[in-house]
């Protein structure tokens, strides 16, 4: 139903770096990955705001990290991923504006997404949940914040990470994706098992 490969990623990301990753390969990670959640979805795509920093080529996280301060620098506590689907509204526009190439976040995404892969060269992965003190070991030092009056969870926060993963691919460059093959599979096999009960209470 879908590949097996392991890949090793870096930002930034080019066209050529994702052409042959397919859906259910696996992903690790280095470089850069900016958190991107519902309030800088609308402020970019509703509002027309640009982002503060040029995601070009980077990663966006669905997460809203749990932070510290100390000497005037920030370390991630926890990160992990938020729902993805509530994005799904915005991710296309949100893709072909800021040129982002790499998604990673929580559960599956729709097709409109998938759409705004095949069109503008983009993947989207599925970071495993209830990991998020586990993953601030992968993030190596805070770059930097934006709209931090968004409040923490909402700020867009710049991370240099390293080996994050593993990253399953949900949807890849070519608009594949995972959730429907999945349905497809559930629905034939859900139509196969109300067929052997018809089958079998016809016969009573």
């Amino acid at each position: 139903m879908f590949g097996l490969k392991v890949h090793k990623l870096r930002t930034p990301i080019n066209d050529e770096d994702i052409v042959n990753i397919a859906i259910g390969d696996i992903l690790f990670l280095d470089g850069v990955v900016v958190t991107a959640r519902d309030l800088v979805h609308r402020l970019v795509v509703k509002e027309g705001r640009n982002c503060p920093i040029d995601l070009n080529g980077l990663a966006i996280f669905h997460a809203g990290p749990i932070v510290k301060r100390h000497d005037n620098k920030w370390f991630i506590v926890s990160i992990g991923p938020t729902t993805s689907y509530r994005m799904e509204p915005y991710e296309y526009e949100f893709i072909e504006r800021t040129g982002v190439k790499l998604i990673i976040g929580k559960g599956f995404m729709g097709n409109r997404t998938a759409k705004a892969c095949r069109d503008f060269k983009a993947i989207v992965t599925l970071y495993p949940g209830g990991c998020g003190a586990i993953t601030s070991f992968n993030i190596e030092e805070v770059l930097g914040v934006y709209w931090l009056e968004l409040g923490i969870p909402e700020a867009l926060w710049v991370l240099k990470v390293k080996e994050l993963g593993p990253l399953i691919v949900t949807i890849d460059s070519k608009g594949n994706n995972l959730r429907n093959q999945i349905m497809d599979t559930v629905n034939k096999q859900r139509r196969k098992i109300i067929k052997e009960i018809y089958s079998s209470i016809a016969n009573l």
